[in-house]
């Protein structure tokens, strides 16, 4: 197969060009994987990275590719992350205390047992996110898309509901009352 494509792409070149070519095409190709080794900043790129347990409390992680990642059992205490590209990803367990999520996607993320009191989730896509057991007390989720989104459990005193309007009655769990 690899010939065939080589043979198909090169059809019309000279032979003695075809090394230079495979070399050119090698050194402009992207790297498959994710630098997870990177520090946290704005846009960083952590795909498929394993950092559980890491601290970044405060970082700036605004439009970062975190896309099927693991930071489970992290400490992202006033992380922000607007606008930042999680689908996927695992926060099992994470503290997330007034994180900024402003329009991120965690479409199919697993926010299970997260602590996101205070967090910021507007207009956050939360779509087939898993949320069974997270702490949202006085979340903000203006907005934030739930359709499909398991809320077993989920304990949401004080939070602002996607509406806008309506705060969760204390004692409010899995459901907004």
């Amino acid at each position: 197969m690899e010939t065939f494509v080589l043979c198909s792409i090169s059809r019309g070149v000279p032979r003695r060009h075809i090394p230079a070519l495979v070399l050119l095409a090698l050194l402009v190709a992207q790297p498959v994987a994710a630098a997870c080794t990177d520090p946290a900043a704005a846009g960083v790129v952590w795909r498929r990275c394993l950092l559980d347990g890491r601290d970044l409390s405060r970082a700036d992680l605004t439009r970062a590719v975190i896309r099927d990642t693991s930071l489970q059992r992290a400490k992202l205490v006033g992380t922000r992350m607007a606008g930042a590209e999680a689908y996927g990803a695992r926060f099992v367990s994470s503290d997330l205390t007034e994180a900024d999520l402003t329009e991120a996607n965690l479409r199919e993320a697993d926010l299970t047992r997260a602590i996101l009191r205070g967090a910021t989730l507007r207009r956050t896509d939360l779509r087939r996110a898993r949320l069974f057991r997270a702490d949202l007390t006085g979340a903000d989720l203006t907005g934030a898309e739930l359709e499909g989104a398991d809320l077993s459990n989920a304990i949401l005193d004080g939070a602002r509901w996607t509406d806008g309007q309506r705060l969760c009655a204390a004692g409010s769990v899995g459901s907004c009352q």
